[in-house]
């Protein structure tokens, strides 16, 4: 055990940490475990609130139930003690302890051996109190986990690096965050029957590559003891859900896990969710009904409506048919002059001298410009809008536009101001795939550690014929920020965090 993880002697913990370990130890003296294997417990509370509401005021049901929960309110008397049991939705039942119910030692041991955050199971009648509080009269108690920390104090929350830093203790206080890790497998569930209701299969793809490709990222490097061989961390399941349509699984979909070695803010996490997702026969403009209707029917699942209210109380409407706007037009109107794809890397850069953007001189004529509409025009885009036709040379894998020379039929959904998904007529033609992928690969041999490299196998795979194709990529992490208003370390359960400080 390194010296950082030693635990610190009695004598040095903080007086409400001394205090539980002393009652902990005293439980054990007297023969009581302060973990046991196992505690009574007969219903949940939630069942118990469903089957006895609107019961009147000081009424004794006459049945007997074993209750768990953690005591997140105490208040000891002389003969009556009081306490709110909470479990793990949220739930909360009133128990009440008596002395000529429990008897004194059992009374007394509740006083002084029970802190708030210990679990405890509660057996008793069914009852409501004096004040119509439905509640459990406790004829015998068992402690099922001692707590030795104290909760955080209802009146300093937590801040955010702690909450995400301490998530379990913030899924004991804060409804918010229970809500958040509930809302995720209600959105999972509906994006899966939307897929299976249009006939979309589910499959599952490597995390673990030969070779990084599917985006313009870069990946986390691993190696691999049994093969003796480098491997990269999946950054996107692109090029292996091209493969399925080339076997003949003409509608595929994967929900991943992908793994990016770059920036993290308020939109972006190095480990992330992403649906993917592949139509043969369909471009760019069928590929974004389907995720219109993802999005949607995901809002109905969370809200009952495609109008969903965040967590500071602001609704947005996710309802409709979504505007569109195009990429250059929006550069144009930004900067106050026309910019198309042919427009020259020079006259780009003078445009962005004059916004005062800082120039990476790695930047390809199309980064350049996607720069540029970053600055000028993403804060603007809060109702749904797909940005459509992006530059050719930073998309490797999209066919070029049918009518726009320079353009590609390439979209970005953008809400709430963040890029949330993007849809693609895909480039099926093998030998123009080649050459754009030598391309990406003669870039990355100038130091772009975003290109991707020339993989022969997926190449091979498009040379025994890849129909025509719509492809799209949403985070589910930034689906649950549409959804909810929240950052995306917030709809992450456990975002990747640097270890605390000594």
């Amino acid at each position: 055990m390194t010296a950082e993880n030693t635990p610190a002697p009695e004598d040095d913990l903080p007086e409400q940490l001394r205090i539980r370990r002393e009652k902990r130890a005293n439980l054990i003296e007297r023969g009581i475990e302060p973990y046991p294997v196992a505690v009574a417990r007969t219903k949940s509370l939630k069942e118990i609130r469903d089957k006895y509401v609107n019961l009147e005021v000081d009424i004794a049901t006459g049945d007997t139930e074993s209750l768990t929960g953690r005591i997140i309110f105490k208040r000891d008397t002389g003969k009556l003690c009081f306490a709110t049991l909470r479990e793990g939705d949220g739930t909360e039942l009133q128990a009440m302890l008596s002395l000529d119910k429990v008897g004194q030692d059992s009374l007394d041991a509740w006083k002084s051996d029970i802190d708030l955050g210990d679990i405890v199971s509660v057996t008793g009648e069914i009852t409501t109190s004096k004040r119509g509080e439905l509640s459990i009269l406790a004829t015998s108690w068992a402690l099922a986990s001692k707590s030795l920390r104290p909760l955080p104090n209802d009146h300093k929350p937590m801040s955010e690096e702690t909450r995400v830093r301490m998530r379990y203790v913030d899924l004991i206080v804060r409804p918010e965050a229970r809500s958040a890790a509930r809302m995720r497998p209600t959105v999972m569930r509906s994006l899966r029957d939307t897929f299976n209701n249009k006939e979309f299969i589910e499959v599952e793809t490597p995390m673990l590559q030969v070779m990084h490709g599917g985006a313009a990222a870069r990946p986390f490097k691993t190696f691999s003891n049994a093969y003796d061989m480098d491997l990269y961390m999946r950054i996107a399941p692109e090029l292996f859900l091209k493969r399925c349509v080339v076997g003949g699984i003409e509608r595929v979909f994967e929900i991943n896990r992908n793994f990016r070695n770059e920036g993290a803010d308020s939109s972006h996490s190095p480990e992330f969710a992403m649906v993917e997702s592949y139509m043969a026969y369909g471009d760019w403009r069928s590929i974004a009904d389907v995720t219109r209707s993802l999005i949607q029917n995901a809002a109905l699942a969370v809200a009952g409506s495609h109008v969903v209210t965040h967590h500071d109380g602001r609704q947005a409407d996710l309802g409709g048919t979504w505007k569109e706007m195009s990429l250059y037009d929006a550069i144009s109107e930004g900067v106050g002059e026309q910019v198309t794809a042919l427009t020259s890397i020079e006259d780009l850069k003078k445009i962005a001298t004059k916004l005062g953007m800082k120039i990476d001189p790695k930047w390809v004529t199309g980064k350049l410009a996607e720069e540029i509409f970053e600055h000028v025009a993403q804060d603007k885009l809060i109702e749904p809008t797909f940005v459509m036709g992006y530059p050719v040379d930073t998309s490797p894998l999209v066919r070029a536009h049918r009518d726009i020379p320079g353009v590609v039929e390439k979209w970005d959904l953008y809400i709430d101001g963040f890029e949330l998904a993007t849809g693609y007529s895909e480039l099926v033609d093998p030998v123009i795939q080649r050459e754009r992928l030598i391309e990406q690969a003669q870039l990355g041999a100038k130091g772009d550690l975003e290109a991707m490299q020339v993989d022969e196998d997926f190449l091979r795979a498009m040379e025994f014929g890849m129909p025509p194709m719509g492809g799209m990529g949403m985070g589910v992490d930034r689906l649950l920020m549409a959804l909810t208003g929240l950052g995306i370390r917030e709809t992450i359960l456990f975002p990747l965090v640097k270890p605390e400080a000594d």
